[in-house]
């Protein structure tokens, strides 16, 4: 089979960009020129990381590709909402008067935007800082310009402030020594992973394993209170036998953190996911002794609970989810889970199956919270976590 590799086409970014633009006020300039300058903020941090923890910062390179994708995408937007085109923007970067007709081209690459040779260093060169600080005074003046009132009805004046962007962040790459295109690629890959177009639920992380040791797909988990010579306690129950110890708080201040095991049958129910139900079931793949050690085994219950715990404290500021939907969930915070999971099989899944893991178990611990009571159904064929009352 050949396979013939296409360049990504400045066009053909933007329009996939443009795609995942979420908010509603898309007539107006003010959000993402908020976001092109606190990203291009960003990558001047990431700088100043490298300079302050020169031996200690790792992912530098990592970190500089990916801002520089999140500047790429907000100067999409920027333009779009400015009634112009990135390929308006890329086709006009060799012209020296902004006032001349933007020249489109849908056939530009992203490529060839840059040397042939790139990427050419695996250390950004020393002009690389100087750059970046003339690309932030390129953002500051467009910000400028837009807060006085200059670029309103004025095309012409949007598209000289961003063609003086494009052509310092085309610099920026070439100083860092990466390419646009793979911080374009990187830029969408995330965007996609947190809002695709299409959600396409991948198959149980268990699936290939042997049926009695895949998590449960349909079951149902009474969960209730009960007091104990004074003391409250959480007590779970499955097919009328109890199951795991009683639970409580565990904390100085009471915050029913002993409702916390249905965020695990979440996980159960949306990722396929959960070493601490398996614990809990006794369905360890034991079948395969590497799988049993590395996914099932204590290290990874210990990154389960850190994971919720962690989550939790979260929720704590954010109303335990209350109010969000999909796509509300802070994307700093979905990223943080993917970090903390790396190396183990729920690294797979991606970023809006996890929001939806989350928001299915808080539903259900809210609703625990208000009724001291639920019958929990893992309903894993559908990706959902039901909760209802019991007597």
């Amino acid at each position: 089979m050949t396979g013939e590799f296409s360049p990504l086409t400045v066009a053909g970014y933007a329009a996939q960009a443009l795609m995942t633009d979420q908010r509603s006020d898309r007539g107006s300039l003010t959000f993402p020129l908020l976001g092109l300058f606190g990203e291009t903020g960003s990558l001047l941090s990431e700088v100043k990381k490298k300079q302050r923890d020169r031996t200690s910062y790792v992912g530098y390179a990592g970190a500089v590709v990916e801002e520089l994708g999140d500047v790429l995408w907000y100067l999409t937007i920027v333009a779009a909402r400015g009634g112009l085109s990135l390929s308006d923007i890329a086709a006009s970067l060799g012209r020296g008067n902004p006032d001349w007709p933007l020249a489109a081209d849908a056939t530009l690459s992203l490529a060839s935007l840059q040397p042939e040779i790139m990427p050419r260093s695996s250390q950004p060169s020393a002009a690389f800082e100087k750059t970046l600080l003339r690309l932030a005074g390129d953002v500051g003046l467009l910000v400028s310009d837009h807060e006085a009132g200059r670029l309103t009805d004025n095309q012409s004046a949007l598209a000289g402030r961003l063609i003086a962007i494009m052509r310092t962040l085309v610099q920026a790459a070439n100083e860092a020594g990466v390419t646009l295109e793979a911080a374009a690629v990187k830029n969408l890959a995330k965007i996609f992973d947190r809002w695709p177009q299409k959600r396409i639920y991948p198959e149980p992380l268990d699936a290939m394993a042997e049926s009695e040791e895949q998590l449960p797909r349909d079951l149902y988990v009474e969960v209730f209170e009960r007091d104990v010579r004074g003391r409250t306690y959480v007590f779970q129950r499955c097919n009328g036998i109890n199951i795991g110890d009683r639970l409580t708080d565990n904390a100085m201040a009471a915050d029913d953190y002993r409702f916390h095991d249905v965020f695990h049958y979440a996980y159960v129910a949306v990722l396929s996911w959960s070493p601490v139900i398996r614990a809990l079931f006794r369905l360890k793949r034991k079948s395969s002794a590497k799988v049993d050690e590395a996914q099932d085994g204590a290290r990874a219950v210990l990154i389960e609970e850190g994971v919720t715990t962690w989550i939790f404290s979260q929720a704590l500021n954010l109303d335990f989810f209350a109010k969000m939907n999909r796509g509300d969930l802070p994307f700093d915070l979905l990223k943080h889970i993917r970090q903390f999971v790396t190396g183990y099989e729920a690294e797979q899944c991606p970023l809006w199956l996890w929001e939806e893991a989350i928001l299915e178990g808080y539903a259900a611990f809210r609703f625990l919270r208000q009724h001291r009571r639920g019958r929990v159904h893992i309903d894993t064929t559908n990706h959902r976590l039901h909760i209802e009352r019991f007597p």
